[in-house]
């Protein structure tokens, strides 16, 4: 194993991990989390602040440099608009994330435990990433 193998092997145990503690990886508690109609549960809020704040400073800090700290050329995301494919996709995303409690960090770590419900939804994922890539070549072979 390479190096830069062993620090995504241990990059993924420690977000593994953090969905773990941080309950993110308990349907129950996203969904609670999502019902502002019910008995709404904040803590989760908590838990995306400091990943949205961690994420800042690491994507201000990497922006700055040229290489990885591996060493690797860096490749951040250059794109900065907002279209309809975005929307779109970010709206079934949130439907999905509210009607199951799962998105795909947590739907591995419950795969990892054998969950059934982490099975179906990344079942379901791969099924939605499939009709995706079709679609995208139809729409790609209508433009030429």
């Amino acid at each position: 194993m390479n190096k830069n193998h062993f620090f995504a092997l241990v990059a993924g145990l420690i977000f593994g991990l953090g969905l773990i503690l941080a309950g993110m990886a308990n349907p129950a508690k996203v969904l609670g989390f999502l019902d502002l109609a019910g008995t709404w549960n904040p803590s989760l809020a908590l838990v995306m602040g400091g990943g949205i704040t961690i994420g800042l400073i690491a994507f201000t800090l990497a922006g700055k440099r040229k290489t990885s700290l591996l060493g690797l050329t860096m490749h951040l995301p250059a794109a900065n608009h907002i279209d309809q494919r975005l929307v779109i996709g970010s709206l079934l995303f949130g439907i999905g994330w509210g009607l199951s409690g799962i998105c795909p960090g947590p739907a591995l770590v419950l795969l990892g435990a054998g969950s059934i419900k982490g099975i179906l939804f990344l079942v379901a994922m791969l099924a939605s990433m499939a009709i995706f890539e079709v679609l995208e070549i139809r729409r790609m072979s209508h433009k030429k």
